[in-house]
């Protein structure tokens, strides 16, 4: 029986003992959790404190945070307080694309406030959402539902200076996932170190902004400094007090004779019946009057508290003023002076008022004022300068003076006096050496300036061509090295300045001469010779591959995407490149020329490249020339003639318009079409000249239209969006369209579509003032830019002529439903939608099967040339 039981305790020992190593070895999984959790809570927040952009900081986040919970779906949102759009910096989800690829800015801000993002913002609380509190949100209407359904949905809110400035989201798509109390503390402590960059960013930006405003104070005291010193050595009278106001300085009298005499020499400078002096207290909250007097025997104010009169007035503002009374009278009626402390306000009687600040160790330590009772002791602006001017060696002199009085009080204690001295010593050497290193410095800076570029810091035409010039003298002595030269144009810096501003522009110089030198070795030579030409010099290169290779990396990194006024930009360059030879006749302007008329022909290939100079290149850049001139001549000479491309019922074959186009018969190059001479135009700018010759042109075929009874069909007119860059230009076009012998209600004024994208702001003003001429209005090679649909709802059009690249697509399923979206939009929004490029029958079919009934191309009808129909009937 005994041994019964000892086994049953046995069992139920080892049953207790097995639930326990269960239990600890639970626990011990638990702290090795907990382990990791907190190595990696430790890795965000050491990312925080050094991350140096958000996009870098939300990528290590989501890795940290993918090691800890399901985080597949993760996204940030954040607000930005300037315009109260919220944008999106890092997106990850398995069943919906980023927003930024279908929504535009403020339609993605509209989006995210709309749903669980925005209420989440609105309320400043976590919420952890699943089905049935997202109907529930959904029901009370306090949501709108986005993007793909889910499971659960986890977003906390990001605070920055208490206030809700974001959100963290985590979302999953599985029922098997769930988030627990862990992850929303995991995920407000990611939150607490976003906010932390975002301060930190945002710091950091207004620690730049305040360097740069304390750099132009500097330039401006220096370039008054130096008008004062020229004014000193012309003024013996001024040289003569100075030469006092130091004897002052180092003179052994008391502080009252002291300033009295200061006072004195002020008054052989100007006129000062009414003058005090105010000195800041080592504290700076109390302010004291060593000397004072007035014509109006009012007695000397005693020392008191720092307040809102206008010696602190001037003190706070640290720069001279001179006050009329109605400045007096506008500071006092404002409450920016006196408001809260009337009593101590003296300047009823005031007819003008002098302060100027007293620079003493370094800081404002103080004001010297002077003041006149009557207008006629009146002050000018030149009496503020010479004030401020001898105020420095007041300030200087008072510095001294009392250093001196300290210097004496410290005698009583001979330990004290040495260190007291010491460190006065200590500072003067400080002082003077500060002052010889900042001589130093403007001198540099000088030597600099006059040789670099002022915006890029790059080196100048002057610096770069003497760079060249020694290379060639070098070549020229050492006969087997060789060097290249790159000329770069880039080819989009007037666009951004017109459309972005010139501030943006600069910004542009600034990035691209920054990636530039990325692009080069340390013994290249950078430089910057015009607005948006840059040049390089490669020393020592082995073959022209060096230069290409160094050419192509610049067409890369300059086509990579701008970040100007908050918006993406991308930019191209035309590299004109050549190539040391050793020749005598070689010089540093030649082989410039040399890579200049390379860069042109870059140009002339449609930008975005590089040409290696030649001789038979060069030619051609030659003949290119001769052929701008060719046209000005053809365009002065009525040379150039219309031909009617008839657009027709895709049904009846019937034709519904015509669209004139221009073409030239050119003695050697035979017949130059539109195209082309659109080419040559947009080269030597005449491409509203051509426009304006088209209306012209339309005006003399009028009576021949008539005779061939095509006077009453409408007439398609391609004009250039440059007309609609400035004022004077919309105003010409108008003016001609006024004059045609055509009914307005007959013309047809299409505009590309690029031009639109580059320029939405333009065409909108420059398209209301057209409409009110009763013309039509159209954009052409529609869908080449991919504009936004919602553009065509602001625009007043009447219809669409879609890019002839549709046509040659056919029998692409993508490019059919593109096609049938655009019908349906037209049709929707009732504008007439014409097709371009057709060049075979088969292809009108398929636009009919797809609802089109209005195009033109090669199968559409042969070119009508007026011109040729004549001689016919006169032969006839």
């Amino acid at each position: 029986m005994f041994r019964e039981e000892l086994v049953q305790y046995s069992h139920s020992e080892a049953e207790r003992l097995q639930k326990r190593m269960a239990r600890l070895k639970s626990l011990a999984l638990k702290y090795k959790r907990a382990e990791v959790i907190q190595n990696l809570l430790l890795e965000i927040s050491n990312l925080a404190a050094h991350v140096n952009s958000s996009e870098a900081f939300f990528s290590e986040v989501h890795r940290s945070l993918n090691l800890l919970l399901p985080a597949d779906n993760f996204f940030v949102a954040l607000l930005d307080p300037s315009s109260n759009k919220l944008s999106i910096p890092f997106f990850l989800d398995e069943k919906d694309p980023h927003p930024n690829k279908i929504y535009s800015q403020d339609e993605i801000s509209e989006f995210l406030f709309s749903g669980l993002t925005g209420y989440v913002l609105k309320s400043g609380e976590t919420l952890l959402c699943d089905q049935a509190c997202f109907e529930q949100l959904i029901a009370t209407k306090k949501i709108a539902s986005r993007g793909a359904p889910c499971h659960l949905w986890l977003g906390v809110p990001i605070n920055v200076n208490n206030q809700v400035s974001g959100v963290l989201v985590v979302q999953s798509y599985s029922a098997d996932i769930k988030f627990s109390e862990m992850e929303v503390e995991l995920l407000h402590f990611v939150s607490y170190q976003i906010s932390g960059v975002i301060e930190r960013l945002e710091h950091r930006e207004q620690l730049e902004k305040a360097i740069e405003q304390r750099t132009k104070e500097l330039s401006i005291a220096y370039d008054k400094l130096k008008t004062e010193v020229f004014e000193r050595r012309r003024a013996e009278r001024l040289q003569k007090s100075l030469f006092e106001i130091a004897d002052l300085a180092t003179s052994n009298i008391d502080s009252d004779s002291f300033y009295f005499e200061l006072h004195r020499v002020i008054s052989h400078l100007l006129p000062a019946s009414n003058c005090y002096i105010a000195l800041l207290d080592d504290r700076r909250t109390h302010i004291s009057f060593p000397f004072y007097v007035t014509q109006n025997d009012s007695k000397a104010p005693q020392p008191r508290a720092i307040c809102d009169g206008l010696t602190e007035y001037v003190i706070k503002h640290r720069r001279p003023l001179l006050l009329q009374r109605t400045d007096l009278d506008a500071l006092i009626d404002a409450g920016i002076v006196h408001s809260k402390t009337p009593e101590l306000n003296y300047t009823q009687d005031v007819y003008q008022w002098i302060g100027i600040p007293l620079f003493i160790h370094g800081q404002v330590r103080g004001a010297l004022t002077i003041y006149s009772l009557c207008m006629s002791q009146s002050y000018q602006d030149k009496d503020l300068e010479l004030l401020t001017f001898v105020s420095q060696h007041i300030a200087t002199a008072i510095e001294k003076k009392l250093s001196a009085e300290s210097l004496k009080s410290s005698y009583e204690q001979l330990e004290e006096k040495v260190v007291v001295r010491t460190r006065a010593l200590a500072m003067l050497n400080q002082d003077l050496e500060k002052e010889v290193t900042q001589r130093r410095k403007v001198e540099e800076q000088l030597v600099h300036d006059a040789n670099h570029d002022s915006l890029t810091g790059l080196p100048n035409r002057a610096m770069f061509m003497e760079r060249l010039t020694q290379a060639v003298k070098h070549i020229r002595r050492h006969g087997l090295d060789r060097f290249g030269l790159l000329f770069i144009d880039l080819d989009r810096f007037k666009l951004i300045n017109d459309t972005l501003g010139h501030q943006q522009g600069d910004r542009f110089l600034v990035e691209t001469s920054r990636r530039l030198r990325l692009c080069i070795r340390d013994n290249d030579t950078l430089g910057r010779i015009g607005g948006d030409e840059f040049v390089i010099l490669l020393d020592s290169i082995n073959s022209t591959s060096d230069a290409k290779e160094v050419a192509e990396r610049i067409l890369t990194e300059l086509s990579r995407p701008y970040e100007l006024a908050n918006q993406s930009f991308t930019s191209s360059a035309s590299i004109g490149v050549a190539f040391s030879c050793n020749h005598k006749s070689d010089t540093a302007e030649s082989l410039l020329r040399d890579a200049d008329a390379a860069m042109y022909q870059a140009k002339s290939k449609g930008k975005g490249c590089y040409v290696i100079f030649d001789e038979k290149s060069h030619q051609q850049l030659v003949k290119n020339v001769e052929l701008e001139i060719e046209l000005r001549q053809a365009i002065s000479n009525q040379e150039l003639h219309l031909s009617y491309l008839p657009i027709q019922n895709l049904k009846k074959l019937s034709t519904v318009a015509l669209e004139p186009r221009l073409y030239w018969n050119h003695p050697q190059l035979g017949k130059v079409k539109q195209a082309q001479l659109n080419n040559i135009a947009e080269h030597c700018n005449l491409t509203t000249d051509l426009d304006i010759y088209l209306l012209d042109k339309l005006n003399t075929d009028h009576q021949l239209l008539r005779e061939q009874s095509l006077d009453h069909l409408p007439l398609h007119l391609n004009i250039s969006a440059m007309h609609l860059k400035h004022k004077h230009a919309v105003r010409q076009l108008k003016n001609k369209l006024k004059k045609s012998m055509f009914p307005p209600e007959q013309l047809w004024l299409f505009f590309d579509e690029k031009g639109f994208i580059l320029d939405t702001d333009n065409h909108i003003n420059a398209f209301e003032l057209l409409q009110k001429l009763k013309v039509k209005l159209g954009l052409t090679g529609y869908g080449s830019a991919h504009s936004a649909l919602s553009s065509l709802t602001f625009l007043p059009l009447q219809g669409l002529k879609l890019d002839p690249t549709y046509t040659s697509h056919l029998n692409s399923e993508q490019h059919l439903k593109l096609l049938k979206a655009h019908y349906l939009t037209a049709q929707a929004l009732e504008l007439v939608v014409f097709v371009d490029g057709i060049s075979a029958m088969q292809q009108k079919e398929t636009l009919l099967q797809i609802g089109f009934d209005l195009g033109q191309g090669q199968a559409l009808g042969k070119v009508i040339n007026l011109t040729s129909i004549t001689k016919d009937l006169v032969c006839a």
